[in-house]
């Protein structure tokens, strides 16, 4: 889904992280857990295999990016905020390439996602962050 909107070289641990974050806070798409431990479980190893992977490509920024989208959507889920979509959105599109500070900023201290859609939209075009967006509110609600 997300992965759609990065670079190849990014996608498989894009796709990783994200279904490490669907155990967490979602209904995934590859695996069904016996409860919520072995959920809560797996999604970490998701969390972190996914990272490997991209730690892989040599991008310590893409790294970063996707660390910091880990951290500012548990941050969202707690201040009962709206916008994870967004993060991901943009995370996706710009990972790797440092553009991502001030409009994280913006939703972690304001709980205003504008920014992100903006540089999602910029970078891969509205079509492509509304249906990624789309498909993330079915699969998180």
């Amino acid at each position: 889904m997300f992965s759609l909107l990065c670079e190849p070289l990014f996608a498989l641990g894009v796709e990783t992280i994200y279904e490490g974050y669907l155990l967490h806070y979602g209904r995934p798409r590859l695996f069904s857990p016996a409860d919520a431990d072995t959920a809560l479980l797996l999604g970490d190893y998701l969390y972190a295999h996914g990272l490997v992977r991209v730690a892989a490509t040599g991008s310590v920024e893409a790294v970063h990016d996707l660390a910091e989208l880990i951290s500012l959507c548990a941050q969202a889920r707690a201040d009962g905020r709206s916008g994870e979509a967004e993060a991901w959105a943009a995370t996706s599109a710009r990972l790797g390439q440092g553009a991502l500070g001030q409009a994280r900023a913006e939703l972690r201290e304001r709980g205003d996602a504008t920014a992100l859609d903006e540089l999602a939209r910029e970078a891969v075009g509205a079509e492509a962050v509304v249906r990624a967006c789309r498909a993330h509110d079915l699969l998180v609600g």
